[in-house]
């Protein structure tokens, strides 16, 4: 008699093939989470050093020059991507521009910059905030977010203080998922890590980093960078990226 061939697994082989997949995802899955938050890192990285060479550039043509002094200003992403209009000069005071008349053409920034929800730019697992700054109080310059939707808020950032200072922080949108370590860039195009772990550790829309988390100074985002030395609201060490 011919016999008859077996065929599908048996349950000892079953429950041995289904050990080696638990195994091959034990080891593959980290590995992959890991690649991720490791190339969304390096994306917010190369981000804010093309805002900072946006910036740079913003300044340089004079295109926001609120006090007609022929010195150009900053911008947030709004005005740096052309969704917002640019902030002018209005009888000698700052104001804001008129919508479809005093928007960049062409914009520095590309068109996903002008989708801000909250203040926040989003782009590939990061927040990204933009902070200029108001007019010195008692020696110390606040730091001004931009509007929910994009461009200026309800109060304009200084003229003068505006030619020389913004900030910029980038922070996980979901932290330890999409990204772990959160950064910083001004006007000196001093880019800046924390290690962003513990309780307190920035993620998503709840739980953001204040204007002057990177400053020495507390409230004075016209101070030095505090870099090496544990400090701001979350007890946070910032460091150069290298």
């Amino acid at each position: 008699m011919r016999k008859r061939r077996r065929t599908g697994f048996t349950l000892l082989e079953l429950t041995i093939a289904l050990a080696i997949l638990a195994v091959i995802a034990a080891i593959a899955i980290p590995r992959l989470v890991r690649g991720r938050l490791t190339a969304n890192e390096a994306s917010a990285i190369a981000t804010l050093r093309s805002i900072a060479s946006a910036q740079a550039q913003l300044r340089s043509s004079a295109e926001i020059d609120t006090d007609s002094d022929g010195t150009g200003e900053y911008g947030y992403f709004g005005e740096l991507s052309g969704a917002q209009p640019l902030r002018i000069a209005a009888g000698g005071a700052p104001a804001r521009g008129v919508p479809d008349s005093d928007e960049l053409a062409p914009p520095i920034l590309s068109s996903a910059f002008g989708e801000i929800a909250g203040g926040v730019v989003q782009r590939q697992g990061y927040d990204f905030q933009m902070w200029l700054p108001g007019a010195t109080v008692a020696g110390r310059v606040p730091g001004l977010p931009e509007a929910a939707a994009g461009g200026a808020g309800a109060t304009l950032p200084d003229p003068d203080n505006g030619e020389q200072l913004y900030g910029v922080y980038a922070w996980p949108t979901d932290h330890a998922r999409s990204g772990v370590r959160c950064f910083f860039v001004n006007q000196e195009r001093t880019l800046l890590q924390t290690s962003n772990r513990g309780l307190a550790a920035y993620g998503g829309a709840l739980r953001t980093p204040a204007f002057d988390e990177a400053y020495a100074v507390a409230g004075d985002m016209g101070s030095a960078l505090r870099v090496g030395t544990p400090g701001g609201r979350q007890g946070t060490t910032w460091e150069p990226v290298r």
